[in-house]
């Protein structure tokens, strides 16, 4: 969106092309993008525009057949999360909840995205619906057990795969198109932000109403927490989804803003990490749930450093923050390269199991993503490169985790026999 509204600033006709579009993200995009083009009058014209219509935004501006399509998909996903209780089954025998719960939840999210659409594409709804089915029907169909490593890697990766379609729905005709998958990732920086908002109030609302009953001596808790929560918390996210869509202002650029905050902490927490290990003597070579912690680790710096990379820019004043994140991105590598160096060790004394080999190969995407990262970060510091080039490299990486997870679904049961 942003290469669109820089690229138009010289047609008025085109610009409000490309603002009818998609009127929240253009707001989105041409508010992290006016630092840049400030000088140019289209610019100050739309800035104007764009804050007259904010101010002037309230309550009664809130489209009906939205808050439906919001309706609709909470209502759905509330239903499928309440299928054990409806058809009457064992939901702890089935694993009902473990393997569908993520499932349910982007279904939700999936219709709304394509409810959403200025125009609705059935031929779209019907691949997705079958695409959701088929997902069901083999993830139910796998056997109900914590004890198959292969079987809940499945279980665990299903939902990673779902948010890859979701994101396949989300960014639309624009797959192609690196800005698109940005705008991707940073809606969920915005989400990952907004769904804890939500919750906290759902937990007062939550302790509230559950007083306010037992003072009459009425006891709802358990009713409570089986029906409103459970379903509420499937809902949550397609509501943070229409408050991201419809006031970009509120959650905007919320994310970034955290992890530029955060960069400097994660840095200096990792470095005193990594020397306490060597200090302690700490053995992630033998030490299985160290390993694994470890790891949890790199996905959680991992993501800090893909929401912070969008939300910088090329301005002098945040040379600081790159700066920063091209030495975190080096302290991860580091981290990384440790982690590798012992699941390799693993493979080699203990042989290949389904655990091992996803771990050796999420952490070898993750390497390569971050050395990728690590290349443009030194050219944008030290070079001509624009920072906006790190965006590029990391939507350009997000179809090879995709591919991935695919593989993690599908294949490894297969190959392990689902042992």
């Amino acid at each position: 969106m942003q290469d669109e509204i820089r690229a138009s600033l010289g047609n008025p006709k085109q610009l409000e092309e490309v603002y009818r579009s998609d009127k929240s993200g253009f707001e989105k995009a041409f508010n992290e993008l006016y630092p840049e083009i400030s000088h140019h009058e289209m610019a100050a014209f739309w800035k104007a525009r764009l804050e007259y219509g904010a101010g002037k935004q309230n309550v009664a501006l809130i489209s009906r057949k939205d808050l439906f399509y919001v309706a609709l998909s909470c209502a759905v996903a509330g239903f499928l999360i309440k299928l054990p209780d409806i058809i009457g089954f064992d939901a702890e025998a089935t694993l009902f909840y473990q393997k569908n719960a993520g499932l349910i939840v982007f279904f939700g999210l999936s219709l709304f995205a394509l409810l959403k659409r200025d125009l609705l594409d059935v031929r779209l709804m019907l691949i997705s619906f079958t695409v959701f089915v088929l997902s069901a029907v083999y993830i139910n169909l796998l056997p109900a057990s914590w004890e198959r490593d292969s079987v809940v890697l499945a279980y665990l990766h299903l939902p990673l795969l779902m948010w890859c379609y979701y994101g396949f729905i989300f960014i639309g005709a624009g797959i192609k198109e690196k800005s698109k998958r940005m705008d991707f990732v940073k809606y969920n920086g915005d989400l990952a932000i907004l769904l804890p908002l939500i919750a906290i109030a759902g937990g007062i609302l939550t302790a509230v109403t559950i007083g306010l009953f037992s003072a009459i001596e009425l006891n709802i808790e358990q009713f409570y927490f089986e029906n409103v929560v459970i379903i509420g918390a499937v809902s949550a996210p397609v509501v943070a989804t229409w408050i991201i869509r419809e006031f970009p202002s509120v959650a905007g650029k919320i994310a970034p803003v955290i992890a530029n905050i955060f960069s400097p902490l994660v840095l200096i927490t990792l470095v005193v990490y990594l020397v306490s290990i060597v200090i302690t003597g700490k053995d992630p070579y033998n030490d299985r749930d160290f390993l694994i912690a470890f790891n949890l680790l790199l996905v959680g710096v991992m993501a800090i450093i893909v929401f912070a990379v969008s939300g910088l820019s090329d301005g002098k004043a945040q040379r600081f923050a790159r700066i920063t994140l091209f030495a975190l991105v080096i302290v991860t590598l580091v981290v990384d390269m440790v982690a590798l160096s012992a699941i390799v060790y693993r493979l080699g004394e203990y042989g290949f199991t389904p655990n091992r080999t996803v771990v050796l190969g999420s952490n070898l995407l993750i390497f390569g993503n971050l050395a990728l990262i690590l290349i443009d970060l030194y050219r944008a510091n030290f070079k001509t490169t624009e920072i906006q080039q790190v965006e590029t490299t990391i939507a350009t990486y997000l179809p090879i985790y995709a591919v991935w997870t695919i593989f993690v679904v599908f294949a490894i049961p297969l190959i392990f026999g689902m042992t």
